[in-house]
């Protein structure tokens, strides 16, 4: 088992696997993707959903407990529900999750309520129309905000809200969004900006940390931490006096988490990553399409947990950059 074997190895058992559908997204963040695109992966390249179906199952075999979906953005791959539909069958499954952007949200809501996704994770990073503009490329704040409500209509509780920290962009809205928690049963994420990508924007001047995050939010109130249970990723979680939601915070770059990772990540093109920091992956698709059985595949999995980093060095050293666009490694 993965995880037993993780746990001689000195990890935190590996039970959480994020699963990028596609690289494919109907906007241009730009600390994701430039305006011109990128070169997206012919759909021959990138794993049907058979294939990501076994994949999930060999992984539950091997002590996955949950999955998180991820792109690109998800909804924009056709045929994704009844991808759903059969994903959300797998029993072995404690808790099946979707990561969006929220364009299409509004239209697909009640149809992954119903096929059984547990939980949403929208990213947003602004609560301003034009600056979602500036931010995204497109003109689709309402679109967004329209489908965050719609889901919460629809029954997902707790709705969680990532923001990406950026200096000069939204830091003057840390506050308003922290302040969602208290009127909203939402879970707001701040995480910090990182280097991922070849033309990232990431520097140290639009940088904000956790505790700088955490000092903006202080005329709110003092924030009560929350325990994580054995599923949850890397958010410090935390709850305002009276706040109907959660606020978490990620410190990806300030606070490393390696020794308390719980997660592989599952490229598009069916490539195994052991961490967002890494570009070192291992093919599963090749010998998928190969036909080798279910027991090599396991020991993919198995190798790729037992072999995963517990330190990517100081933090003094500097950031250490993905050369990969986030978008292909699955947000």
């Amino acid at each position: 088992m993965v995880i037993e074997q993780s746990i001689e190895k000195g990890h935190k058992p590996i039970n959480y696997l994020r699963l990028s559908v596609t690289d494919r997204c109907n906007l241009r963040c730009v600390y994701c993707m430039p305006e011109e695109g990128i070169d997206f992966l012919p759909h021959s390249s990138i794993l049907t959903y058979e294939e990501m179906l076994r994949l999930v199952k060999i992984s539950a075999r091997s002590g996955i407990r949950k999955v998180r979906l991820t792109g690109g953005e998800p909804l924009v791959r056709k045929g994704f529900i009844g991808f759903l539909e059969k994903l959300c069958e797998i029993e072995e499954l404690e808790e099946i999750t979707l990561t969006t952007n929220g364009v299409l949200l509004k239209e697909y809501a009640k149809p992954l309520k119903e096929c059984g996704i547990c939980r949403l994770n929208v990213s947003l990073d602004t609560l301003k129309a034009e600056r979602f503009l500036q931010v995204t490329g497109r003109d689709y704040f309402d679109r967004v905000w329209e489908g965050i409500l719609e889901a919460e209509k629809c029954g997902f509780n707790p709705l969680k809200i990532n923001v990406v920290a950026i200096r000069g962009v939204n830091d003057e809205e840390i506050l308003d969004f922290a302040r969602l928690t208290v009127e909203k049963p939402y879970h707001v994420r701040f995480i910090e900006l990182m280097p991922v990508g070849k033309e990232n924007i990431w520097s140290d001047e639009r940088f904000i940390s956790i505790e700088e995050i955490l000092s903006a939010i202080e005329p709110l109130g003092p924030l009560r931490p929350i325990l994580s249970n054995s599923l949850d990723g890397p958010a410090k979680r935390y709850i305002l006096e009276g706040g109907k939601g959660e606020i978490g915070l990620i410190g990806a770059m300030s606070h490393h988490f390696c020794d308390s990772c719980n997660r592989l990540r599952l490229t598009a093109e069916g490539h195994l990553r052991t961490c967002l920091f890494s570009d070192q992956e291992i093919d599963v698709k090749t010998p998928l399409r190969e036909g080798k059985g279910d027991d090599y595949i396991l020991g993919l999995l198995t190798s790729a947990a037992i072999n995963k980093t517990k330190d990517r060095g100081p933090i003094e050293s500097g950031p250490r950059k993905c050369i990969r666009h986030m978008s292909s490694i699955g947000g």
